[in-house]
């Protein structure tokens, strides 16, 4: 399962671990951490729905050794959650990756 997490995080720019889609998510958190992204110039953006998926969600946080999500990942490296990105957001830094 670790190394399907690793494909996976490589494999766009821009990779979310969370609940729903990035069209439909499926929490408030997940929802911002999408918004945000997109508003910040994300792409190429790759959700990945947990809920869909609890071994991978297990994984997932054993990997990462973050409890919750959602998780984020640019250019294979994990960044944190919603208020990571949000923080990143409002100065410029999550825009400054993105590009």
């Amino acid at each position: 399962m670790q190394e399907k997490i690793e494909q996976l995080i490589v494999s766009k720019p821009v990779v979310i671990f969370m609940k729903g889609t990035p069209d439909f998510p499926q929490c408030g958190f997940s929802a911002r951490a999408v918004a945000v992204l997109r508003d910040a110039g994300a792409n190429e953006l790759l959700g990945i729905d947990v809920l869909a998926d609890d071994p991978l969600w297990d994984a997932l946080e054993i990997h990462t050794k973050w409890p919750t999500v959602p998780q984020i990942f640019i250019g294979g490296k994990f960044i944190g959650g919603c208020d990571i990105a949000c923080a990143m957001h409002e100065t410029g830094e999550l825009h400054k990756m993105l590009v």
